[in-house]
């Protein structure tokens, strides 16, 4: 299903999905309803159930908290008209009778103050790198600019110092745990527990043997066992071990506890539902960062995911988006889309072994209240885990800047670094400064602590 209108809040106010002349196509929609409650009823479920009720008939109301760790199971609640993530304050409304009643809803929420939205529930994907230009396709641009810079006499020395990247992966680290201080750094992550909301994990990986891993699977037939591979590459980035066998070192928390939450199939697409219960699941763990390399590219800001951001940090958690791959430099520059374009979500961009702004990179959304770019990480040519039996492979995208960022993020909080807001701050303060645009790359590069 896919759909170019909008959605309603709870102050009467229209937002349109892609009603801009620079938006992209219309944007695929599941047929359920994602509905946010206003702070008020927040954490009150009683009150939750009857404003749902009240606006879309509901008599079947799950709730997360039904759960154990808040673990919800997506098949055992799939014949509920509804589902509260309850540590979030939102919910999703179902298909069938309930789905069809979708304008009678909206209306309903426009008048009722104990919602501030109910917007159509989005497909977001893993942000692969289907469409990228990695290394290797910028060293043959190089060869012909420098070809073209011979016969209009030029020299070509200018153009390869240009092109030299300033990192290289050597027989210890990869380019991206150098160029983040990872490499000198003392801390570990330990004790700190690290959430990657993706598609899952491979854990027959030897590289996690032994590991402190928590997972669940929250979409419907799907195990957590990862059969897509993007979740596994995030995972390895993010909190792959200290000394891998045989290999250099890749991974950036090696002693945070894992959480892998399968929010995407094995095709690499998941609705807000499953990213939501995700996220749910994250905080109500402890979880005190969440990596999210997935997305869709919608312009506009989701109150749901700006709401559960803000809910997220209040409650210690900080939530890393990919800031998406919808540029195609130099001539388009791409925007930040759902969920990084929320205030309340660091979004990361991708740099190269140059430090200069990946070609696919997205650049800040100004016409999103909170679209920036917040910070930037390696996504070019990234060394990580792939399930078995390949084991390792290297991957492009701001999906593998992002798990840079979460696992700095888990070094810094094992430093003193704080929680929530405060460790954005951190993060943000201690980025290094470039001589990029803001826009691009927002405070610079992730640095880890000594």
């Amino acid at each position: 299903m896919s759909m170019s209108g909008g959605f309603v809040n709870g102050n009467g106010n229209g937002n349109g999905f892609g009603s801009d002349s620079g938006s992209d196509d219309s944007v695929e929609t599941t047929g359920r309803y994602i509905v946010t409650f206003s702070d008020e009823i927040h954490g009150d479920e009683a009150a939750q159930a009857e404003a749902l009720a009240s606006i879309a008939g509901t008599q079947r109301v799950a709730s997360t908290r039904d759960f154990e760790s808040g673990a919800l199971d997506v098949e055992e609640v799939a014949p509920a008209d509804a589902v509260v993530f309850a540590e979030l304050g939102v919910a999703v409304v179902g298909g069938g009778e309930v789905g069809e009643r979708g304008l009678s809803m909206l209306e309903s929420a426009a008048a009722d103050p104990r919602i501030l939205a109910i917007e159509p529930e989005l497909v977001l994907h893993a942000i692969d790198e289907g469409n990228l230009m990695t290394v290797d396709y910028l060293r043959g641009y190089r060869d012909a600019a420098a070809h073209l810079f011979d016969l209009t006499g030029a020299l070509s020395e200018g153009i390869e110092a240009v092109a030299a990247a300033i990192y290289a992966d050597d027989a210890q680290f990869t380019w991206g745990l150098q160029a983040t201080g990872v490499s000198t750094s003392s801390r570990t992550g330990t004790a700190i527990k690290l959430a990657v909301l993706d598609t899952g994990l491979d854990l027959r990986h030897p590289d996690f043997a032994g590991r402190s891993i928590t997972s669940q699977s929250f979409i419907a037939g799907e195990a957590v066992q990862d059969g897509h591979g993007h979740g596994t590459h995030c995972i390895g980035t993010s909190c792959g071990p200290r000394t891998p066998v045989g290999t250099r070192r890749y991974g950036v928390a090696f002693e945070a506890q894992i959480f892998a939450g399968k929010v995407l199939g094995n095709t690499g697409r998941g609705g807000d539902s499953n990213i939501l219960a995700g996220i749910d699941w994250a905080v109500r763990n402890g979880c005190r960062v969440i990596s999210m390399s997935l997305g869709a590219d919608v312009r506009w800001v989701s109150t749901a995911y700006e709401t559960a951001g803000r809910r997220a940090l209040d409650a210690g958690s900080l939530i890393i988006a990919a800031a998406g791959n919808n540029a195609s430099r130099p001539g388009r520059k791409g925007f930040v889309g759902v969920p990084a374009n929320s205030k309340s979500i660091m979004a990361v961009g991708a740099l190269d072994p140059r430090l200069g702004i990946a070609p696919f990179s997205a650049r800040s959304n100004l016409l999103a209240n909170g679209g920036q770019v917040d910070i930037a990480a390696p996504g070019v040519d990234v060394y990580s885990t792939a399930p078995m039996p390949i084991r390792y492979a290297t991957h492009s995208g701001t999906s593998m800047a992002t798990p840079h960022v979460a696992g700095i993020a888990a070094l810094w909080a094992t430093a003193g670094g704080g929680t929530g807001r405060t460790l954005w701050s951190t993060l943000v303060r201690s980025a290094r400064r470039l001589s990029l645009p803001g826009s691009d790359v927002g405070a610079g590069l992730a640095q880890a602590p000594r």
